[in-house]
């Protein structure tokens, strides 16, 4: 079976399931439609994500994250983030998997090529274009949103958050593609991003004709999650030489 053909598939589960959400709503059902959700294993992904230049999710190259699966179950606690949201993310990582090419050429072509100081950081020292840096780290971008909606929130997923972080980081950033750009992004740049992120996205989740419902119980999710990404994220930028100063 084609990578298309399970997300046809899967699709039509969640069409499905959102309905029964709202029967089970309706009539007090105990049973939820994210009791049964799909197991990660079953949630289509994209298979040629190992071709992607500098993504090593998974592999030995990725070190262990020093926040704890404990850490992580906290923040989760601390977001409000529940086996719903798990449920209404995953739903979001079928909606998003075909549009992640648009979304990302969205926010780093009509919004991040406006802003000269967020610009910079996948351009060239003297601020001239770096077409294969930036075509890498859009590849990675993308992927980043797949990863968001689709892994299991386990070790490995912990892992990559911190190594995404540390290359944003004057520990690692311009190591992965090995160019000479900004030596960090500040991290308060990156949460202010993040309404950005959370604004965009609502449209590109009711894209497939999902009712209000959904729509909101994806975007709310989506939002949970960033919150959670943005607070593993501070601990590797905290953790820096320049520690205040890349902030």
């Amino acid at each position: 079976m084609s990578f298309d053909q399970h997300v046809e598939i899967f699709g039509v589960a969640y069409a499905a399931t959102s309905r029964t959400a709202a029967h089970a709503s309706r009539h007090r059902l105990t049973r939820t439609p994210w009791d049964a959700k799909p197991s990660p294993t079953e949630i289509p992904m994209n298979s040629s994500a190992i071709d992607i230049p500098g993504y090593t999710y998974g592999t030995p190259e990725v070190a262990l994250s020093p926040a704890t699966l404990a850490d992580l179950e906290r923040l989760k606690v601390s977001t409000g983030f529940t086996k719903e949201d798990e449920y209404y993310l995953h739903m979001a990582g079928v909606v998003l998997d075909a549009q992640v090419e648009t979304i990302v050429n969205h926010w780093r072509a009509n919004i991040i090529a406006g802003i000269p100081h967020l610009a910079k950081h996948s351009r060239n020292l003297d601020g001239t274009p770096a077409p294969d840096y930036l075509a890498r780290s859009n590849q990675r971008f993308q992927q980043w949103i797949r990863d968001t909606c689709l892994r299991p929130y386990d070790q490995d997923w912990l892992n990559y958050q911190h190594e995404i972080a540390l290359r944003h980081t004057s520990l690692k950033k311009n190591q992965t593609d090995g160019v000479t750009s900004t030596p960090y992004v500040p991290y308060g740049d990156i949460i202010a991003f993040v309404a950005v992120l959370n604004e965009t996205m609502h449209s590109y989740l009711a894209a497939n004709g999902h009712d209000a419902a959904a729509v909101s119980g994806m975007h709310k999710a989506w939002c949970k999650s960033m919150h959670i990404q943005i607070a593993l994220w501070a601990g590797a930028y905290m953790d820096t030489e320049a520690a205040g100063k890349e902030s």
